[in-house]
C-alpha cells in the first residue's frame, strides 16, 4: 500500500498572455496549488513546505512574464504548472519524497492536474 500527503498553498502573482496580435492585458492570479507527495519513511511537513515554498517565494508578487522562466515561454496555467512541478520535485529528492500530483488553479473553477 502506498501513502501520500497532500499540501496546499498560494501564490500571488500576475502575467499577460502573449497572442499572436501581441501582448495581452496583465492581469492578477490568486494560484491555489495542491501538490501531493509520497515520502518513503518518516517524513517532516515544515521540510516539505519550505522547500516548496523555495520555488513559490521568488515568484510571489511578481508578474511571471519579466521571470527568466517565463522569457520565451509563454506564461499560461499550462506552462506554470509544467514549471512548478519540475522546480518543486527536484527539491523534493532531497527529502526523499516524490511529488505524484500537482494541481493549480487560477480561478476557484479552473485548475491545470499533472501527475506522474
Amino acid at each position: 500500500m502506498k501513502s501520500s500527503y497532500k499540501f496546499k498553498f498560494f501564490l500571488n502573482a500576475s502575467h499577460a498572455i502573449r497572442w499572436k496580435e501581441g501582448l495581452g492585458e496583465a492581469h492578477p492570479h490568486t494560484y491555489e496549488l495542491i501538490c501531493e507527495v509520497e515520502f518513503g519513511g518518516f517524513l517532516k511537513f515544515n521540510e516539505v513546505e519550505d522547500q516548496i515554498y523555495q520555488v513559490l517565494d521568488p515568484l510571489e508578487g511578481q508578474f511571471l512574464n519579466d521571470l527568466p522562466a517565463f522569457k520565451e515561454i509563454n506564461p499560461t496555467l499550462e506552462k506554470l504548472t509544467y514549471y512548478l512541478f519540475e522546480q518543486i520535485n527536484q527539491g523534493m529528492v532531497a527529502l526523499n519524497c516524490e511529488l505524484l500530483r500537482i494541481e493549480v488553479g487560477e480561478s476557484p473553477t479552473r485548475y491545470f492536474c499533472l501527475q506522474k
